[in-house]
This record gives C-alpha cells, sequence and structure tokens, in this order.
C-alpha cells in the first residue's frame, strides 16, 4: 500500500514516533523513536539488544504513531509487520539522523 505524501513529509521531518512492539508475556511495549522512510517503508534505526530489537525478532507485529512536531493533534498510525532487519548503513543512517534532529552528530 502506498503511503499518502503527507505521512512521507512526517517521515521525513523530525517527527515524534512511538512504536509499539509485542513483549514476550503478550503485553505491548511502546518506545518513542526517530523515525525515517526510504519513500516505501517506515525505517527506524535501533540498537540490536534493546528490548523493541529482540521483541521484534520473536514477533515482527509493530504499531507505529507518528506525530507532527509543528501539530501534536496531527499524527498517523501505522500497523504491519517488519518486513527486514540489518546493521547494513545502520551507523550512517543513524548520523543522519542525527543531524536531522538535533543538527549535528
Amino acid at each position: 500500500m502506498k503511503m499518502p505524501a503527507d505521512l512521507l513529509a512526517l517521515l521525513r521531518g523530525t517527527s515524534t514516533c512511538y512504536l509499539s512492539t509485542i513483549m514476550p508475556d503478550g503485553s505491548p511495549q511502546i518506545t518513542q523513536t526517530w523515525v525515517d522512510t526510504d519513500g516505501e517503508n517506515i525505517l527506524i534505526n535501533t540498537v540490536e539488544y534493546f528490548q523493541k530489537a529482540r521483541n521484534v525478532e520473536r514477533d515482527p507485529r509493530v504499531a507505529a504513531a507518528v506525530f507532527d512536531p509543528a501539530s501534536p493533534r496531527r499524527y498517523y498510525t501505522v500497523r504491519g509487520r517488519v518486513i527486514n532487519s540489518t546493521s547494513d548503513g545502520g551507523v550512517e543512517h543513524l548520523e543522519a539522523l542525527s543531524h536531522r534532529y538535533f543538527g549535528g552528530p
């Protein structure tokens, strides 16, 4: 399914994103995180041993809420499955996100 242009714009900006994953006992786990897109997918950069990464490895079902920083009452929610996880380019992607969100490393 193609993402709406407004959602793509939020993903390319400095939006707040809350990612929900599923704990081993079935309860939800929510993490605030930086967010990005490649134009087709939502991209989340995390550390392998963080809880959200461990949860996704076990159960790829997730939900995300992406908020407009200029108007937090404007947001998108997305539900789906993680389709890929890689460390390739992770450091460079994190550096780019740091520049986007904070203006530097």
